[in-house]
């Protein structure tokens, strides 16, 4: 039992760790904690926080099940994988102690300093060098930080994402990667390093960044400390870290151009792999490094999001449906026609949206008739407004010359809705394949990658089984028809 992988998956909901045999690829043991949603912090409208020694909590509690669980030691896991929730703003003082609740994915608040950013170093600087606006991102959260709590951000000796502070905790050392850097819009990808004209914008010391290490390979080791934490062998290698829509794209072997992958849990995404440097001229879709981009061979991901899915779904089921679980929620919303008889709900009430700009919205519901409609058709109008905006992002990735006719996705989530995946391969004309898979088992077999145990992510990834398709049906009119009415009422709402 000496080739057991360990991978990590920090969620905004969760930690979830899974322990995987790396001969087999078969799944020994997974765990997540807290069994509740974990809690998110909103002191003020559009702000959302945790702490990050939460997420530390919560890892050590999984990890501690998963090898009992599997009646292993830390004596037998080889490598270990970390897959985390991206754009998050962790800073931590010289002694390496977090100064202050880490700010989070959905947290909007940096909204104004991105765009302001944008406006003045120029859209051609911007979209040429970091291939989006600097947006919503870790860096112009840290611009908030500097400018609203200045003697914080005076103390700050390292910034880093969620993943990076798990990372920090296991071995000691504050260590990123270039595809994190990216995502927080501090990776300059037509100079091939930091992006220092945008730390130097908003008068951040180049200092402040953690040292990079490649996605894949022997990053750090499990610190002595750690070691007598969590159980695991000290000089343990930390060998895979990536954002969790890479890491759910590599999870589902999506490496190459034009494939593409996709998740529905708290917020929902669609994530294609481009093999040439571009953006959409309006920033609508978020651009990264991909887990296997290294300069000259290039692997960008495309990503457009919707903040609001498993969130209204969610939403829907406390005030709604209180009485129902969620599969009875889709049964008894299949009980409504497609188009949910003239029921429309635009699904952004979650932060801002890329989408649409940064702006933020708010969730609606239009078309109700009081002598008409009931609860069902709000739980179905609620899962085809995701969908659609969903399909309104792919609309943007098709402008950019994805030709998106496969998605990968796994079994889980709003993917586990009939609906949610008719109305998603009707309205794309997509077919969809699902996979038994999740985050942590994928950051478990980047592991094995990262540490020599696979030769590639075709022996990493060959017991990984499609275990459904579904294909988009023959006549989708009245699927495109509410898409139609749904992309109008956004126009109008906007």
């Amino acid at each position: 039992m000496s080739r057991v992988l360990l991978g990590f998956d920090v969620g905004s909901s969760s930690v979830k760790a899974s322990l995987v045999d790396g001969q087999t690829g078969q799944c020994l043991a997974a765990a997540f904690f807290p069994e509740k949603e974990a809690a998110i912090k909103a002191v003020q409208m559009g702000w959302a926080e945790q702490d990050p020694d939460s997420w530390w909590t919560y890892g050590k509690q999984a990890l501690a099940k998963v090898m009992a669980d599997a009646h292993i030691t830390g004596d037998d896991i080889m490598a270990i994988g970390i897959s985390y929730q991206m754009h998050g703003l962790v800073c931590v003082d010289k002694n390496l102690k977090p100064l202050r609740d880490s700010i989070i994915w959905c947290d909007s608040r940096a909204v104004p300093y991105g765009e302001k950013a944008f406006n003045d170093l120029g859209s051609d600087q911007c979209l040429g060098h970091l291939l989006n606006s600097p947006g919503n991102f870790t860096a112009s959260k840290l611009a908030w930080v500097k400018e609203n709590e200045p003697e914080r951000f005076d103390k700050i000796y390292k910034i880093m994402l969620p993943g990076d502070y798990i990372a920090l905790r296991l071995t000691g050392q504050a260590t990123t990667t270039v595809s994190g850097l990216s995502e927080g819009m501090l990776w300059d990808f037509k100079e091939n390093q930091p992006a220092w004209f945008l730390t130097d914008y908003f008068g951040f010391p180049r200092t402040i960044l953690a040292d990079i290490v490649p996605t894949f390979g022997q990053q750090c080791e499990v610190s002595e400390e750690a070691a007598r934490e969590t159980g695991l062998r000290k000089g343990t290698p930390i060998c895979y870290r990536a954002g969790d829509q890479p890491n759910n794209a590599l999870s589902l072997n999506v490496f190459n151009p034009g494939e593409v992958a996709s998740t529905a849990g708290t917020s929902g995404v669609v994530y294609g792999v481009l093999g040439d440097v571009n953006y959409d001229p309006k920033s609508r879709v978020n651009i990264f490094a991909h887990v296997n981009h290294q300069s000259p061979n290039t692997r960008l991901g495309v990503l457009g999001i919707c903040n609001g899915t498993g969130i209204l779904n969610a939403w829907m089921h406390r005030n709604v449906a209180p009485d129902l679980n969620y599969n009875d929620m889709n049964l008894l919303a299949a009980t409504i026609p497609v188009g949910s008889e003239g029921v429309t709900i635009l699904p952004f009430g979650n932060g801002a949206e890329r989408i649409l700009e940064n702006r933020e919205p708010g969730c609606s519901i239009r078309g109700i008739n009081f002598n008409v409609h009931n609860r069902a058709h709000l739980l179905r109008a609620s899962q085809e407004g995701i969908v659609f905006a969903f399909c309104y992002g792919m609309e943007v990735m098709h402008g950019m010359g994805m030709d998106i006719r496969k998605i990968h996705a796994g079994h889980a989530n709003m993917f586990l809705s009939p609906i949610f995946r008719d109305t998603l391969a009707s309205t794309s004309g997509a077919t969809i394949e699902l996979y038994d898979t999740d985050g942590s088992v994928g950051a478990a077999r980047g592991a094995g990658m990262g540490c020599g145990l696979y030769r590639d992510n075709n022996e990493a990834f060959a017991s990984l089984r499609c275990i459904e398709h579904i294909e988009p049906v023959a006549d989708n009119t009245a699927y495109i028809e509410a898409y139609e009415r749904w992309k109008m009422i956004l126009k109008i709402n906007n």
